[in-house]
Formats: C-alpha cells, structure tokens, sequence
C-alpha cells in the first residue's frame, strides 16, 4: 500500500505543468549520460568515478550525524540535548529513528505529518524560485491546504557538475539531495516560532519499489517572500514587529539545541512571513562551529565598511562570534532600513539606543532582546504617551455605537488603507492628537479592528455623509465642525 501511494505521488508530480518541462528536459539528460555509460569500455575508470562518487556521499553523511544526536522536548516544547558525548561513542547514541523518517519517511515523530499520499492532488502550483541545489514550489494540497514545496533542483548547477563529474544521475540526485535531507534535520532539531514549521515529505524508498531513490520532497507551510521595498511603504507597527521577530529568533538561535548558530548567508530573501509573522525559511547556510583561536587577532569579524575584533576566550575559541555576526548582520540589513524613520516619537530615544548598541556591537543579543520587549510593553501599554493630556479630547463630540458612510476621505502615509488614512492608535486621546496634527482631519472613528499589539485602528478623515447605527465603533467629530454642512 505505501509503495503504491509513493508510486501515485510520484505520478502526480509528473503531470504537474509546472515541472513537465522540467522533467522532459531531465529525462534527455539522463538519457545522454545512460549513453555514455553504455558506450563506456573502460570499466576501472566507471569504478573509479563511482567509489569517487562514494566517497563524497560518506562525507555529506558525516555533515549529518551530529544532528542525528538525542534530544528531549522541554516542557515549553523546545529541544534540548539529553547528553553530549565524545566523536568516538556518538555511533552508539545516534538517533537512527531519526534518519528512517527522512530518508524513508517512517518512525513515530511523523506519523501525524505529510507524507507522499499527501501530494497525490496537487493543484495551482507555481514555482517561487530556483538555486544550485534546489526547486521551491508554491502549491495548494487536497482541499486547498497551501504548502511549499522544496525539490532538488535537476536543471540546478550542483545537479549538472555532479552528472558531469560522474556519469551517474541517480546517485548524484541522491548527493544532491542530501542538502534538502539536512534541512529537514536542522528543522526538527531549530523548532521556533520564528522558523518555518516542516510539515511533512515524501521520500524515495530505499531498494526501490516506491519513489525512485535520492527523490526528496519537503513539505513546509507556505509563506510570502519578504520585499523590503513593500515593507518599507508599510507602518512603523509592522516594521518593528519584523525587527521584533528576528531578535526573538537570532536570542534563540544563540542558546540552540545544536549551540550558538551563525547565519553566514544573512540576507532578506532568506526570510518569509506568515501572517505578518517572521520565519527563517533556508537554513542551507548556518554554522554552529566555534572559531577556534590563540589570539584576539584571529578573531575579527569583517563587513563591507566595518570590522570588529572580538577576545578570544580561554578555550582557545572566539567568544560570541555567531552571536555578534548576526546582530551586526541585522543591524545593516534590517534595523537599519525599518526601525528608525516615523517611530513614535515617545520611543525615539529607546529606538536609537537600540541603533546605537546594535551598530557599534556594544550589546549582546540577551540584551537586544530585552530593549525591544521594552519598547513593546510601552507601545502596547501607551505609557509613551503619558505627555498626552486627558483634556485633548474636550474639543471633540463622541457618538457611540456609530459609523459614518459617505465620507470625504484623504490619505497619509504610512497607512494601513491605500484609499484612505487608517493608522494604529493605543486610545481616543492618541487619535485625538492624531488628527489635530493633521489639517485635512476634522473628524476620526475608532472601528473596533485591532493590529497585533492589541492597538485600535483609527479612520481619519476630512468630514463625512451621516452617520449610520455599527455597536463596533466610535466617531468623534471635533466640535468646530459639528455643526457645519460637510464640505463638497
């Protein structure tokens, strides 16, 4: 039964229009390589190309087997390593059970997730970008479930080299795949809320009789890239929730299961986010090595205008390395361009000692951490806003239970509505200072939506209709204009 539901899932992939073209031009590359082989005389040289090829897959195997390692779920459901153990004892240890269910898809920890049965009705697939190694698939499961889908890649580089090399594109796919295997790995091994959730894949059975060996497919939840162009038109709530959510990550990252992890390939499209949530979504290029070292000298982090000497510790290995490499990373490619512009100006100050300590590497990621959880307590409490006097809401009239229709909209930026001005507000007296520092704004609603610190969404506007019955939301007109036709 599970062959033929491999074998099904298979098929479903191939009728894909997404990957015919895919699969057609694979099958006459193959094709010619089968060819050579068959023309092929000179057997030790085949020999020799495949106890080469042997050999590079035993050393991607030995990339895998410190992830292979035992651990436990902590009460808050985070992995933690159960014991360390020396190189020579780590084969009595290893977590095998581990390695059959990403390699043949069996074992208890993913009994409740996605297997091949699961792609046997793919639909609305598009692909979402390429690389060496793999294929990134969006596609919508039975049902309409959406999911993204990661494949190696046959028309990739590292696929191309590898035939080329060595004459054997079953065994280079299964080399090639190795890198989607150690993804699926380090997902289950870096489980956080800032990670994108592995939710399943398919995997060709060892032996044959199923999906051909070294076919790997991940399943994961499908997010939507990050375009920092976008997300810079978008409020300052937003921007600082993108800039929240990597700290969160990059603290976690430094006290992993696996150790302090370092990011080496940090850049935005390494990112997705899902429902406004931030999640790290390629973990090809992550290290959780120590840089051994005898001095501070050898300790230096290098960026593009700046440098960084780090101590090097009394085990002989740079202190914090990782650490420090991802704060500075975060600081140019995303503090930079998001934290700082239209930040509450009650937050100004704390927003630029983040700047500051994260810029000049004078904080570690513990208290990085702690300053923007800070900043959050006050935005969501409106303790920055404590210089507001209750009285500013005297100049304004209040009907409750209320909406307006007909309105005289205008806009400003950044708003949460392209056709009108929808901004984030923690109270009436926060719209109320709002609109008066607006001269087009005679009048704003509070419509009961919130953002996700728990904050209102406020409508402003220049005058409106009437007012129609709506027990979700308030408007408050300013009392110069209550009394005054709206305007044409």
């Amino acid at each position: 039964m599970g062959h033929s539901l491999r074998a099904a899932a298979l098929l479903a992939f191939v009728v894909l229009s997404v990957l015919m073209s895919l699969l057609i031009t694979s099958v006459k590359q193959f094709g010619s390589g089968s060819t050579r082989f068959s023309n092929a005389t000179d057997e030790e040289e085949l020999a020799a190309l495949r106890r080469a090829l042997d050999l590079q897959l035993r050393e991607r195997r030995k990339e895998i087997l410190p992830l292979l390692l035992p651990y436990d779920e902590n009460k808050d459901g985070v992995l933690e390593e159960v014991h360390l153990f020396s190189e020579l004892d780590q084969n009595s240890v290893l977590d095998f059970s581990l390695w059959n269910e990403v390699t043949l898809g069996s074992g208890k920890a993913l009994r409740h997730r996605m297997g091949c049965e699961s792609l046997m009705d793919v639909r609305a697939v598009e692909v979402l970008g390429s690389g060496y190694t793999k294929l990134v698939v969006k596609a919508n499961l039975a049902g309409g479930q959406p999911v993204a889908l990661k494949l190696v890649n046959e028309q990739g580089i590292d696929m191309s080299k590898c035939v080329e090399d060595f004459k054997d594109p079953q065994g280079c796919r299964q080399l090639v795949s190795y890198k989607l295997q150690k993804e699926m790995l380090l997902l289950q091994r870096l489980r956080h809320p800032n990670v994108i959730k592995l939710k399943g894949h398919c995997s060709g059975v060892q032996g044959g009789g199923g999906v051909e060996k070294g076919r790997v497919t991940v399943i994961l939840e499908q997010g939507t890239p990050l375009q920092m162009i976008q997300l810079l038109q978008t409020p300052w709530e937003d921007r600082f929730r993108v800039c929240l959510d990597l700290v969160r990550l990059l603290h976690f990252l430094s006290q992993s299961p696996l150790g302090s992890v370092g990011l080496l390939d940090f850049q935005p499209r390494q990112f997705v986010t899902v429902s406004g949530q931030l999640k790290l979504t390629d973990l090809d290029d992550i290290s959780a090595e120590e840089t051994a070292c005898r001095t501070d000298a050898d300790c230096t982090l290098q960026f593009l205008h700046r440098n960084f000497t780090l101590p090097c510790s009394s085990r002989g290995v740079c202190e914090d390395l990782n650490e420090k490499r991802n704060i500075y990373n975060a600081y140019r490619f995303f503090f930079t361009y998001l934290l700082p512009h239209q930040a509450p100006p009650g937050l100004t100050h704390l927003v630029d000692r983040i700047m500051n300590t994260t810029g000049e590497l004078k904080a570690n990621i513990n208290q990085t951490l702690e300053a923007f959880e800070h900043i959050l307590l006050l935005y969501k409490s409106g303790l920055h806003l404590d210089n507001l006097h209750p009285s500013i809401l005297r100049d304004y009239t209040v009907m409750r239970d209320m909406s307006t229709s007909g309105n005289v909209e205008y806009r400003c930026w950044p708003s949460y509505s392209q056709q009108g001005c929808l901004l984030s507000v923690h109270s009436a007296r926060e719209a109320a200072y709002i609109c008066n520092s607006l001269s087009q704004c005679n009048s704003f609603t509070l419509t009961g939506q919130k953002t996700w610190t728990g904050r209102f969404l406020a409508s402003f506007r220049s005058s409106f209709g009437h007012l129609v019955p709506n027990g979700a939301s308030e408007v408050y007109v300013k009392r110069s204009k209550v009394h005054q036709p709206p305007s044409s």
